[in-house]
């Protein structure tokens, strides 16, 4: 997997680099499957670092109440 302490606005940056590459046919097929994979791992991150704000937020909200 990508590195866990990637901040989320470079891992976000790093998914649209390879999306542009994807979208521009600028792959070679040798390594399509390992950026697919790098993306992969990016989005999950991602996905996690996004779950992790909205408990964090959502713990505030509730202890303001």
């Amino acid at each position: 997997m990508a590195k866990e302490n990637i901040t989320y606005s470079e891992a976000m940056a790093q998914i649209e680099e390879i999306l542009h590459k994807f979208n521009n046919e600028k792959f070679d097929i040798d390594t399509l499957a390992v950026e697919v994979k790098k993306a992969t791992d990016l989005i999950t991150i991602c996905k996690s670092k996004l779950l992790k704000a909205e408990k964090d937020v959502n713990k505030i909200l509730t202890k303001n109440d």
